[in-house]
């Protein structure tokens, strides 16, 4: 008898047809991640911005009662003031805050952060130190 060695053309070709088959309908879930990065990008940024109004605003409650703080009050009169309270600011030039609208002392305003057509929302708190 004689003994084989290898593999034969339909082996092969079956092989090839699976591996086909598979980049077919994986690629495409790959190739589209980078709307998802943005989204993502923009909604951690919102979030850090959030984070930030909202210490800056304990910061400055704890202020007007006296008690002693570490940390230095942002004034905050706008959405794009709430940037300056992140430390180093912004990621990149990238960002735009929106709304430009007045926000009083005390006050909160509903912001906007927008990155490359992409938006998510953070609150805001008027702060005067």
């Amino acid at each position: 008898m004689k003994q084989q060695s290898g593999f034969t053309l339909i082996e092969l070709i079956a092989v090839i047809v699976i591996l086909g088959i598979l980049a077919a309908t994986a690629l495409p879930k790959f190739v589209d991640l980078s709307d998802a990065a943005e989204k993502a990008a923009v909604d951690g940024v919102a979030g850090a911005l959030a984070s930030a109004a909202a210490l800056n605003h304990a910061n400055n409650i704890a202020n007007d009662a006296g008690l002693p703080t570490t940390t230095a009050l942002v004034s905050v009169a706008s959405c794009p003031d709430v940037a300056n309270a992140l430390d180093g600011g912004l990621p990149s030039v990238d960002y735009v805050i929106t709304p430009a609208t007045a926000i009083a002392q005390g006050a909160i305003g509903t912001c906007v952060v927008t990155y490359k057509s992409k938006t998510a929302n953070f609150t805001a708190y008027g702060v005067t130190p």
